[in-house]
């Protein structure tokens, strides 16, 4: 096989979830965010895996991203948009039984004349200036939306991850006081604000980071691991090259190990020349730059050509590559690309 290896283990997912779920009062709501084709991991696969864990709400980022989900899930389990009621969603709401968290009056007035009896939520801005309906303008239609039921109002922490940022209690003193006197479900955590601890959990909380084994859940058992076969090993001799623009040249003898991967799988061109794989427990760092399809490796310290090099494991996460180029998790979790085989497995925790 010329492909990388994606393995996605299900049962971490799953415990991920759980643990999230176990820092909040049994009488709040643990939901799961699956946007972005659940964060790059099959969207339908993974609700499938966390509605088992027992997840009943699910949040996507846009009308298109719910036909997955509910494909997967059926008929029961609500799936909030968080995009809210774009130009032409009616039908696909509609059909899907999705909820769109509306967010903004001109959202609003296209739901309500499109779909008077469907269910929606609302969002707020409580600081973030991202999505949502600013105090003013909730103000303006605050009774209106109301008067139709929302199922959910919610809104979202610009610096959860950083817990003594600020931000997070001036978010929190804004939100209470936008939703003051309402018997509406509430939600502003996602994962990091679970972890800030109770007086930001509401009624919902929303993790999604977390789920996929990154931070800023440290504890997160790591979910998708990934080895790229070597294709061929070569031996240098001092002054010799590897790769495009002779960015590395060897000052000693040298084995390089070409293996299949490179940033059309997602592996970013800034790992050139910083970056490592692993072999077991033994670093083997980049040579040259990441190309297209290939990436040149130094195996000199191995006793062997091993017909595999680990890039994500146990001694390398997502968060890990992040902070060596400059990233975050995030980036680097959605673009593991599509030509890797895929395997899901349970068992492995």
């Amino acid at each position: 096989m010329a492909t990388g290896q994606l393995i996605i283990d299900l049962d971490a997912l799953a415990a991920n979830w759980r643990a999230l779920d176990g820092k909040s009062a049994s009488d709040v709501q643990t939901a799961a965010v699956v946007k972005a084709d659940g964060y790059g991991l099959d969207a339908g696969r993974v609700a499938r895996t966390l509605a088992a864990a027992g997840a009943r709400r699910f949040f996507v980022a846009v009308a298109e991203e719910g036909a997955a989900v509910r494909e997967a899930l059926g008929p029961g389990p609500e799936i909030s948009v968080f995009g809210g009621h774009m130009p032409g969603d009616a039908e696909l709401i509609q059909g899907l039984n999705l909820v769109p968290m509306l967010n903004s009056v001109e959202q609003l007035t296209r739901h309500f004349e499109a779909l008077p009896d469907h269910p929606f939520g609302i969002q707020l801005d409580s600081g973030m200036n991202r999505l949502g309906m600013e105090p003013a303008e909730w103000g303006a239609v605050r009774d209106i939306a109301l008067a139709a039921g929302p199922r959910l109002i919610m809104s979202h922490l610009a610096c959860s991850d950083e817990p003594a940022h600020e931000m997070n209690p001036r978010q929190l003193q804004t939100f209470v006081e936008m939703s003051a006197g309402l018997d509406v479900p509430l939600s502003l955590a996602a994962t990091g604000g679970i972890l800030l601890g109770p007086e930001y959990h509401f009624d919902l909380t929303r993790p999604g980071i977390g789920l996929y084994g990154a931070r800023p859940f440290e504890s997160a058992q790591p979910v998708v691991s990934l080895d790229l076969p070597v294709i061929q090993a070569r031996e240098l001799v001092a002054g010799e090259t590897v790769g495009y623009g002779n960015s590395w040249i060897a000052d000693h003898p040298t084995r390089v190990a070409t293996v299949s991967g490179g940033y059309a799988d997602g592996i970013t061109r800034h790992l050139s020349n910083v970056g490592v794989f692993f072999h077991g427990d033994t670093p083997c760092p980049i040579l040259g730059r990441v190309s297209m399809d290939l990436i040149g490796v130094d195996i000199t310290h191995l006793g062997e050509v091993p017909p595999v090099l680990t890039l994500l494991g146990p001694h390398q996460g997502v968060d890990d590559i992040a902070d060596t180029t400059g990233t975050i998790g995030y980036e680097i979790l959605t673009q593991l690309g599509h030509r890797y085989a895929r395997t899901y497995e349970r068992g492995r925790t």
